[in-house]
């Protein structure tokens, strides 16, 4: 079963399900804010999506911004970075569609496409 990952709250999200939902793509849905993913599910996410840590940072975020995180990756490591995004929901980019071998970061249509149908 794929996990979407998603705030309620998000354009992209919303756009991202209704696409799922037009595409008959079976998921549950996980709201990212109330079930936070774990430190564990962030290493093994980031080695199936074959994306660098940094890519699962929301860069449009507030949390992001307030926190000055842009200045502070190019000296953490990726254990870190896991760390730091395991803290909070709102510090993950989004929405994250986990399948059974991949991960989808952010609402590419054409990437979906490719990977779903």
């Amino acid at each position: 079963m794929n996990t979407f990952i998603c705030y309620e709250r998000c354009s992209t999200c919303k756009k991202a399900e209704k696409w799922l939902e037009a595409h008959g793509t079976a998921f549950e849905k996980r709201p990212i804010k109330e079930q936070n993913p774990t430190q564990e599910e962030l290493k093994k996410w980031i080695a199936m999506s074959g994306l660098p840590a940094k890519k699962f940072f929301n860069t449009s975020g507030q949390l992001y911004r307030s926190m000055s995180i842009k200045d502070k990756l190019p000296s953490m490591t990726e254990d870190d970075m896991t760390a730091l995004l395991s803290t909070d929901g709102m510090l993950v980019k989004r929405p994250l569609l986990v399948t059974e071998d991949t991960v989808l970061v952010g609402f590419k249509e054409a990437e979906w496409e490719k990977c779903l149908l």
